[in-house]
């Protein structure tokens, strides 16, 4: 006599889950797939049909000239200065909010001053402040500081970072007094303590405020704009909008171009979430020292 074996339950609850996942991925997926799909076909078919769900013969020459052709108003800019120009800002901006926002929360934490606490929470209201709130007085300042098509007139007003302090005060609150006492006791000053000590235990911490930050840094648009004139300065994202708008007589602007700009936009920050993720999740919710 055969023994059946049991037949398995299905769990409706798990083949739910996988299919909100994947329905999710699908939707998340689909516009840089049809972007890339058609950045394959030149600007007249794209204009005049939109995008596309066939690859093209084109995709290589809109690359190729999006990357390496020069453009712009003065004939003087390719996509590479502008990918340069994008790295720059996205990699300043996330170092600096890094640096500002450790010793500010360095010096809340450990040096015990008197209205430390309320220091903390003006510093954290400023979220309720975002850049298109003090667009004007930041661009005044900049400009009579003679800051305008600089790299540090598009970085410098950027980087003090309230969501930085916070996540970094409180990391430092969780490192144990132990640690502190037996630094003081060895002869540690507050700088060799900071960077001896503080800044090794932060390294994963570091480096998801940095993903955090450089994602955010390189997808500017507003200031960017803004603050510079000068071709020489601009990022992609300001880039893949000079492009498509780029009406003049009755030439039709280089859509095909400007997809695989964004194409290209696109892979920095995929790349350093995905080389990156293990720190950053450790980052965001270790809790041990």
């Amino acid at each position: 006599m055969t023994q059946t074996s049991p037949r398995r339950r299905i769990r409706w609850a798990t083949v739910s889950d996988h299919t909100i996942l994947i329905l999710g991925a699908i939707l998340m997926l689909a516009p840089p797939l049809l972007a890339f799909i058609s950045a394959s076909h030149d600007a007249v078919t794209i204009h005049r049909e939109g995008i596309q769900v066939g690859f093209g013969d084109q995709l290589g020459a809109n690359f190729q000239k999006a990357m390496f052709e020069k453009g712009g108003f003065t004939q003087t800019v390719d996509g590479t200065l502008m990918l340069m120009n994008s790295l720059i800002l996205g990699v300043g901006f996330a170092v600096g909010k890094i640096i500002i926002s450790m010793m500010a929360a360095y010096a809340i934490v450990y040096f015990r001053l008197r209205f430390a606490t309320l220091a903390f929470w003006m510093i954290f209201t400023t979220l309720l402040l975002p850049l298109e709130v003090r667009i004007l007085p930041s661009y005044e300042a900049i400009q009579r500081l003679g800051l305008t098509n600089t790299y540090t007139g598009l970085i410098v007003p950027l980087i003090a970072s309230a969501t930085g302090t916070f996540f970094f005060r409180q990391f430092f609150m969780s490192v144990p007094e132990e640690l502190v006492e037996a630094a003081r006791i060895d002869g540690a000053g507050p700088v060799k303590f900071f960077i001896d000590i503080l800044v090794p235990l932060s390294r994963t911490m570091i480096a998801a405020i940095f993903i955090i930050m450089f994602v955010f840094g390189w997808n500017q648009y507003l200031w960017p704009t803004l603050i510079t004139t000068d071709e020489s300065f601009f990022t992609l994202v300001r880039g893949i909008k000079q492009i498509v708008l780029s009406y003049t007589d009755a030439q039709i602007p280089e859509h095909g171009q400007a997809l695989a700009l964004a194409i290209i936009a696109m892979l920095p920050p995929v790349l350093i979430v995905i080389f990156f993720q293990n720190w950053f999740v450790k980052g965001l919710t270790e809790s041990d020292k």
